[in-house]
C-alpha cells in the first residue's frame, strides 16, 4: 500500500499554502491540534485565494486556539457515551468502534480534534478484544460504524481482522467503516487494500 507524502505545519510555507508572517501562528495550533496534509489536496489549494475551501479544511488558523465560554471539551459527548476504550455508544442499535486516531489528514472542523493525531493512537489488542466482546454481549446492536481518526490508515491485514471478529457477531446486520483515505491519500487504496 503506498501513500502520499504529507505536509506538517513545517512544510506549509515552502509549499506555498501559509504566508512565512502565520509560521509562529500555525505552530502554535500544531502544539495543541494535529496538522497534515497529503499532496494531494495541496496541489488542490490555490494560494491566491483567501476564500479557498479546500485550505480552509485543512490549513490550520490561529483562531482555532480561540475557545468560547460555552465550547465544551468533548463537543459531541464520545467521553460520556464510551463504556469501554475504543467505543462509542450513543445510539441503542449501533456503536462506533475506533480502532485507530490518526489521519492522513487533519481537518480543521473535526470535532474529535482533541484526540486525533495523538497517543496512545491505536487500541492495543486487549482493548480492541473488549471492545469485541461489548459488542458480542449486546444483541440489540446491529450497526458498527469503524471510525476513528481514519481506520484505512491501518494495514490491510489489520482491517482483515476487524472485519473478520465483527462479521462473526451472529447479531449484526451492518459493518461500515469511514474514511477519507480514497479521496485525501489516493495512493493508500491498491487492490490489496
Amino acid at each position: 500500500m503506498g501513500r502520499s507524502p504529507v505536509l506538517g505545519p513545517e512544510e506549509l510555507v515552502p509549499a506555498g499554502l501559509v504566508e512565512p508572517s502565520r509560521l509562529e501562528d500555525i505552530r502554535r495550533v500544531a502544539g495543541e491540534f494535529a496538522v497534515a496534509v497529503t499532496e494531494e489536496m495541496a496541489a488542490l489549494i490555490d494560494p491566491a485565494d483567501l476564500a479557498d475551501p479546500i485550505a480552509a479544511q485543512f490549513v490550520p488558523s490561529a483562531t482555532e486556539l480561540v475557545v468560547a465560554p460555552e465550547e465544551q471539551a468533548d463537543p459531541i459527548g464520545d467521553e460520556r457515551w464510551s463504556p469501554v476504550s475504543g467505543i462509542v455508544h450513543r445510539y441503542p442499535d449501533r456503536v462506533l468502534l475506533k480502532p485507530i486516531l490518526l489521519c492522513p489528514v487533519y481537518c480543521r472542523f473535526c470535532f474529535r480534534r482533541e484526540v486525533v493525531g495523538k497517543k496512545p493512537a491505536m487500541l492495543d489488542r486487549a482493548a480492541l478484544d473488549r471492545a469485541f466482546d461489548y459488542i458480542r454481549q449486546r444483541p440489540e446492536i446491529w450497526e458498527v460504524i469503524v471510525t476513528g481518526g481514519d481506520p484505512f490508515l491501518l494495514a490491510p491485514r489489520r482491517i482483515a481482522d476487524i472485519v473478520r471478529a465483527l462479521d462473526q457477531v451472529p447479531h449484526l446486520g451492518v459493518i461500515r467503516f469511514h474514511t477519507r483515505v480514497p479521496v485525501v491519500d489516493p495512493p493508500r487504496t491498491t487492490r490489496a487494500s
